[in-house]
């Protein structure tokens, strides 16, 4: 099987399987088609399917002329009917995995696919999840779901875990280039996993000894950095008591050519990954009676970050016009988790809106990026321009995300005050109506 596999492989003979067609799915259907395997897309959405079927794009990551020509050239499809499963040799599993009502990993997206793979599993079949979760995934829930199918995982099957590490809106490392973890179930698991990867993808392929060590390299990935920034968010605060600038601070300690990384603070942390990720190992962890102190610890640092934040714009608020958060006029600049993105998936910013209305403010947001947000089931609309009116109107801006192409210094010459959590107006030379985090 191993060798038949890696000819296909080699000869271009693989059919492709992506089911998710969302941020992580799609752009990794468009690399394996434009890399000359014929790719199917699988999706609950129908609304989605239909899109890629009429070559129409709708991640920023992917190249729309890339999308259009694969549909045309019938290298990309998409469909909802799992059924066509039957006929992939390859399939890469990439649905959300989010945190229930309770912050629990809900990984039922990912127990539905594999049931939909379970049904139509054939022999000489790659299953791989991509899906981040936490370790023991994919050997625990995924093998005994394909299993059921009566076929044996390494005698029928290979099985293994390959963590996306997509970062949209990153102007450098894309799906294509940014170096790929496979852990397969097996030594041959591994090798005709990554060699699948390796046609696809201009990077690096490292090979992990398991699924488990995959898995939770990605999990370390994005703690670490949970960790690092909740550092940096509680130093924030301490840094305004201590009437200390602590951009200044991070400016100064990265000229240290070794031992430090820079993170910076902000309004409390965004996207699928980072927030979500460290509650998956908390959660894992307690199975084996240990409590990850440290992680926690960071996590509810962050988590807090959008409550200081409207707890400092209300002291602004208070000591600049004498004015409370109730009553006032309060426009949000920024509601996309990161620059230059369309994506608000688990953004601050959100939650910042939603405390602040909660306080009674009029809460007004801009974003070029998102007219409009759907939260809790509502739908809420920004404001269609940045206007000199809009800002003068206000009694304080918010800066929330840090957008490349809105004009600051016109922010901050109509704003009668401006609350920058992100340090956009570093380089601005009036500050007189300016406070950072």
């Amino acid at each position: 099987m191993k060798e038949e596999l890696l000819k296909k492989i080699a000869d271009r003979e693989i059919v492709a399987g992506v089911v998710g067609l969302g941020y992580v799915g799609l752009p990794l259907a468009v690399e394996k088609a434009k890399a000359g395997f014929k790719t199917i897309g699988f999706d609950v959405q129908e609304e989605k399917v239909k899109l890629v079927n009429k070559g129409t794009n709708y991640i920023g990551d992917v190249v729309d002329s890339d999308l259009a020509q694969l549909v045309e050239d019938g290298m990309l499809s998409a469909t909802t009917d799992f059924s066509v499963i039957k006929d992939v040799d390859f399939v890469a599993i990439c649905v959300p995995t989010p945190l229930d009502a309770h912050q629990q990993p809900d990984i039922s997206y990912v127990e539905s696919s594999a049931k939909s793979i379970a049904r139509y599993l054939h022999k000489g079949m790659m299953v791989v999840l991509e899906s981040t979760t936490y370790p023991g995934t994919t050997e625990e829930l995924i093998k005994p779901i394909l299993e059921s199918s009566g076929l044996k995982c390494n005698e029928d099957f290979y099985l293994g875990f390959s963590p996306e590490r997509v970062d949209p809106g990153n102007a450098i490392y894309k799906t294509k280039n940014t170096p790929k973890v496979v852990g397969g179930l097996g030594a041959d698991a591994s090798e005709v996993i990554s060699a699948m990867y390796e046609a696809v993808l201009q990077s690096q392929v490292f090979r992990a000894s398991s699924p488990a060590v995959a898995e939770m390299t990605k999990i370390l990935e994005n703690t670490y950095r949970n960790i690092n920034i909740g550092l940096i968010n509680e130093l924030s605060i301490l840094c305004n008591r201590m009437d200390i600038n602590l951009w200044e601070v991070i400016e100064a300690a990265k000229t240290k050519p070794f031992g430090f990384t820079p993170f910076y603070p902000g309004p409390g942390l965004g996207g699928h990954c980072i927030p979500l990720d460290p509650y998956y190992l908390s959660w894992k962890a307690r199975e084996y009676g240990f409590h990850t102190s440290m992680i926690e610890a960071s996590m509810m640092v962050n988590d807090r970050m959008p409550e200081y934040c409207v707890s400092r714009a209300g002291d602004i608020l208070n000591r600049r016009f004498k004015k409370s958060l109730n009553g006032s006029r309060i426009l949000v600049l920024g509601v996309a988790y990161k620059q230059d993105i369309n994506d608000y998936r688990e953004s601050p910013a959100i939650r910042v809106i939603d405390i602040l209305r909660k306080e009674g403010a009029d809460v007004r947001f801009y974003d070029p990026y998102i007219p409009r947000f759907r939260e809790h089931g509502k739908s809420y609309e920004g404001e269609p321009e940045l206007t000199a009116e809009l800002m003068e109107n206000a009694d304080l801006v918010m800066i929330t995300a840090s957008h490349t192409n809105v004009d600051y210094a016109f922010v901050q010459r109509h704003a009668k005050a401006v609350f920058d959590t992100k340090n956009v107006t570093k380089n601005l030379s009036n500050k007189t109506n300016i406070e950072v985090l």
